[in-house]
């Protein structure tokens, strides 16, 4: 290498770079919200299980089977272009299971909280409690930052933060009534 060149860029920094890109895509899209609101309101109503891991246990199989619901649905519906050609299956299995990815990501933050309730580092409640604010707290963040995509001055974010938060509390609450 010539002095004054640049050294190629490492492939690894540049795959972290798009893995990051896509989660946090994944992460503000409507199945990550629609996670997250499931996902707490599961674990509002989880505490009728005996065990911490029969909480996790639930809510991560709640969770994969809405996953694999929405995979399913979108490979079914979604089989021919809007040029009328047909998609093959391997493509859009893998199509839709990427654009419902959000809704697996969401569960991540809470169910790492029930975790360490299961491996005794945190007490039962505190996890509960923990895992209940975070998502309360990705829903805000969430409003903040469509509220910031659209240029919106500083206090419309945190009024688009509050209102996210409070009206996802609502449904949280909604949510646990039907379950």
């Amino acid at each position: 290498m010539a002095e004054g060149e640049d050294a190629p860029a490492s492939p690894v920094p540049r795959a972290l770079e798009a893995s990051g890109r896509f989660l946090a895509g994944e992460w503000r899209s409507e199945h990550a919200v629609h996670g997250v609101v499931l996902v707490s309101a599961l674990i509002a109503i989880g505490w009728q299980f005996d065990t911490d891991l029969e909480v996790l246990g639930f809510i991560a199989g709640s969770v994969t089977v809405l996953w694999l619901t929405h995979v399913y649905a979108g490979v079914v519906s979604s089989r021919r272009t809007a040029e009328g050609r047909r998609t093959p299956i391997g493509r859009a299995i893998l199509s839709s299971a990427r654009h419902t990815s959000g809704l697996l990501i969401a569960t991540l933050p809470p169910a790492f909280f029930l975790l360490l309730a299961v491996l005794h580092v945190l007490d039962e409640y505190t996890a509960y409690y923990i895992a209940l604010g975070i998502g309360v707290v990705e829903l805000a963040v969430l409003g903040w930052l469509n509220s910031a995509q659209n240029r919106s001055p500083w206090w419309l974010r945190i009024v688009s933060a509050l209102i996210t938060a409070g009206f996802g509390l609502a449904v949280i609450w909604l949510g646990t009534l039907v379950h």
